[in-house]
């Protein structure tokens, strides 16, 4: 596949998984053996990536996940996001706050044979905490 076949493939996850919450979709472009690698508890594989999409889904109203850049090489592809939702339901413990959350993050996937088969993630967590009031702001 090429670069730019390996692109589409990433948009198109971020599209159906975390901004639709499709995850029959999402799973499709997901390779047999799919490892995520992501500093939140969760389970192994696909089974895990469902589990940190729904629970985003269900925390974070509205929730949309647009991808800023994209640079790829090889069978890399590196996604820096925005997501934007509104704080209706539990997440990570913490009870709803109603307040509007934008929160950043970077992912790189490695892509085999047109399926996604691995998912390296980070997001800003500390400045989503600050958002919901948890942690005070930098410099407090």
């Amino acid at each position: 596949m090429s670069i730019e076949d390996n692109k589409s493939i990433v948009r198109r996850f971020f599209e159906v998984g975390p901004s639709k919450g499709d995850m029959n979709a999402a799973n499709e472009l997901l390779a047999p053996g799919f490892a995520l690698h992501v500093p939140l508890p969760c389970s192994p594989g696909v089974q895990g990536i469902d589990e940190v999409i729904f629970a985003c889904r269900a925390a974070f109203e509205d929730l949309q996940v647009t991808v800023e850049d994209m640079v790829a090489e090889n069978d890399r592809v590196a996604a820096r996001f925005t997501a934007r939702g509104i704080h209706k339901g539990p997440f990570m413990g913490l009870p709803p706050t109603g307040k509007p959350i934008v929160m950043t993050g970077m992912e790189i996937f490695r892509l085999e044979d047109g399926k996604i088969a691995e998912l390296w993630g980070e997001a800003n967590l500390i400045g989503l905490m600050q958002q919901l009031g948890i942690l005070p702001p930098m410099g407090q």
